[in-house]
């Protein structure tokens, strides 16, 4: 069985991020969406509504699989038995960024495969840092969110 392991903060989600799921569940057998716990960052959302908002994203694909984790990211694939990570590419910064820690990742658990999906161009500027100063200003967040999410924010 292919199993992925979609990982990332998701606080709040993100249309590019809902994108980059669909575009990988053809892919995979099951796909976890998971939401790494970081204790030493600030969060606008609390894990439980996270986890709420991303059901209600998701709530049609009976593939996806909601789950919040902390520790390393390898660590928690080996627990889920998950032999591939996603990780969403927006910009050449991010590949950048996301090639240092696919490196480290495959020196840690060689068995796990990071797989990069490239942005649409629309979604290249959305991130959920922009949407939460967005949202800190009282601006419209409604074109970059999923619509499922609005009623968690």
């Amino acid at each position: 069985m292919n199993i992925a392991l979609f990982p990332g903060s998701f606080d709040p989600v993100t249309k590019a991020h809902v994108d980059i799921v669909k575009r990988s569940v053809g892919l995979f057998d099951k796909v976890y969406i998971g939401i790494g716990v970081n204790s030493s960052k600030q969060s606008f959302l609390s894990i439980e509504k996270r986890q709420e908002m991303l059901r209600a994203v998701f709530n049609t694909e009976p593939k996806i699989h909601i789950i919040a984790y902390e520790g390393l990211t390898v660590d928690f694939c080996r627990s889920i038995d998950a032999n591939y990570m996603i990780r969403g590419i927006r910009t050449v910064s991010d590949f950048e960024y996301e090639k240092g820690i696919a490196q480290m990742n495959h020196t840690l658990a060689p068995d796990i495969e990071s797989i990069f999906i490239v942005s649409k161009p629309g979604y290249s500027a959305i991130s959920s840092t922009i949407v939460r100063d967005v949202l800190r200003h009282g601006g419209d967040i409604s074109q970059f969110i999923p619509k499922e999410a609005l009623a968690f924010l």
